[in-house]
């Protein structure tokens, strides 16, 4: 069966979120096009994600045989994400600019997923993803723009993290859409024109898959 997982990390909600809006866009134009198909949702804005810790690390180098009931309840949650990112054949993520980079929910989110032998092996002595034959596509809104050639492109920190982490685990097909100069709502730019170049680009990559 088809899989999509559809993940959302915005704290703000829908009609406020304009990355809310173009995943659900994107969510609602795979359902069409995979009749039948499944979507695991993760709103992680919703979600109390630990973030790493000593314990926790101790629990990851632990061999699984010889892991605590402690430690299996500390990284329960990391292997129910990971087991998304094996179930799903395709993933979509909605990523809003904070501060240049990913918001702090979806940074907590893969720290959990970034594993040893769960996502990634060094089995061979290099580095190898273990996530094969995935598709990504990131829908990234942020206030400026910073698209590739414009005078703040350095600062789009977003686009190169989120390639390389995703490559390190084998997701090397990753497609990324910007909605940028969302700040010009508060300049009397109306949303409809903000967005409609990002969901005409969300529409168009179903049109010639």
């Amino acid at each position: 069966m088809p899989t999509l997982l559809h993940i959302d990390s915005s704290p703000l909600g829908q009609g406020t979120s304009f990355t809310r809006e173009l995943t659900a866009e994107f969510a609602a134009r795979w359902r069409d096009t995979h009749p039948g198909g499944k979507v695991i949702y993760r709103d992680l804005a919703r979600l109390e994600i630990p973030e790493p810790t000593a314990e926790w690390v101790a629990a990851i180098f632990t061999h699984e045989a010889a892991q605590s009931e402690a430690q299996k309840k500390l990284l329960k949650i990391s292997e129910e994400f990971i087991a998304d990112l094996y179930e799903a054949g395709e993933y979509v993520i909605g990523v809003p600019m904070h501060n240049f980079s990913v918001p702090s929910k979806l940074k907590l989110w893969i720290d959990q997923v970034v594993r040893r032998d769960k996502t990634f092996s060094y089995g061979t002595g290099i580095p190898e993803g273990l996530l094969i034959d995935k598709k990504a596509t990131f829908l990234i809104a942020s206030g400026g723009v910073y698209d590739p050639g414009t005078p703040l492109a350095s600062y789009d920190l977003i686009e190169p993290y989120l390639r390389n982490v995703f490559g390190f685990i084998g997701v090397t097909d990753c497609s990324f859409v910007h909605a940028g100069g969302t700040a010009k709502l508060m300049y009397g730019v109306d949303r409809p024109t903000i967005l409609q170049p990002a969901l005409d680009a969300v529409r168009t990559s179903f049109q010639a898959a």
